[in-house]
């Protein structure tokens, strides 16, 4: 990772535990903006959750510590975070996906 905060990273995240059904998908989303991180997050059918951020490397940093707690109702049990290089998609603020 860069040393410097305000440099673009895009992380790619696969998030498990009990983080279906509990809301966790919706505070991603609300938390990535909150940092101002663009990308998308979305269930897979494994049970675990999977997340693209991308934006300044302090604020991805920010929402991977977020990441590993989650909302109140979720158990995380590991997040798994590893950088990728620059998405060549147009990302356009935090969106939900359909499950894959």
């Amino acid at each position: 990772m860069s040393s410097d905060p305000a440099a673009t990273v895009t992380r790619h995240l696969l998030i498990r535990g009990q983080v279906q059904g509990v809301g966790y998908r919706w505070s991603l989303v609300e938390a990535a903006r909150q940092r101002g991180v663009q990308g998308w997050v979305r269930n897979r059918r494994d049970g675990s959750v999977e997340a693209l951020a991308a934006g300044p490397a302090d604020a991805v940093q920010s929402l991977v510590e977020w990441a590993r707690q989650g909302p109140p109702q979720a158990r995380v049990e590991a997040v798994e975070a590893r950088d990728v290089p620059t998405s060549t998609e147009p990302l356009a603020g935090f969106a939900q996906r359909e499950t894959v």
